[in-house]
């Protein structure tokens, strides 16, 4: 114990380093360090960082014009749509109205064929009828000569040739029918 009362009774006043502020030689090899440093950054890392930069400026430049020139075409494209679409809703209206005259004219075409064919029945019927009616006045003749002639056999009781029946007979319904 006694060599430590000893030391404490040596020692001098001796004042703490203050921690905030740096000694004069810190602060002269930090400057020292802070140029050297700095010119490294000078000499190297900034113009790297600068090209870096305007590469950087150029790139996003490049992508707003390839941008712009992306909306341009997709307007354009927009537009050429539109005008498509536009002439596809006409070609359609035109093909609509072209199927619409197409089926007013077929309907047309229809009546008038069935009209052509009613006006046809309507001959061949009309003809039907005459011939009909030729025939029942045919057969009316030949039974009224037929009739005729029995008639006249028992009137005259005697019996003619055919060839003079029938011009009698003849005779007799050119008279009659001339008379009607």
């Amino acid at each position: 114990m006694g060599f430590l009362l000893l030391a404490a009774e040596n020692t001098t006043n001796v004042t703490a380093k203050n921690p905030i502020i740096p000694q004069g030689k810190e602060i002269f090899w930090g400057a020292i360090s802070f140029v050297i440093v700095l010119a490294l950054l000078w000499k190297f890392a900034f113009p790297a960082i600068k090209k870096a930069l305007e590469d950087r400026e150029q790139r996003i430049r490049n992508d707003l014009e390839r941008a712009e020139e992306a909306r341009r075409e997709a307007e354009a494209s927009l537009e050429e749509y539109r005008h498509q679409l536009a002439e596809a809703r006409a070609e359609a209206g035109r093909i609509i109205e072209e199927a619409r005259q197409a089926a007013d004219q077929v309907r047309k075409d229809l009546i008038a064929r069935a009209e052509a064919d009613a006006a046809e029945v309507r001959a061949r019927s009309r003809e039907d009828i005459r011939l009909a009616t030729e025939r029942a006045m045919s057969e009316l003749q030949e039974r009224l000569a037929d009739l005729s002639i029995e008639l006249a056999e028992k009137v005259v009781e005697r019996n003619l040739d055919r060839d003079t029946q029938m011009a009698l007979i003849e005779s007799y319904i050119n008279q009659v029918s001339s008379a009607s």
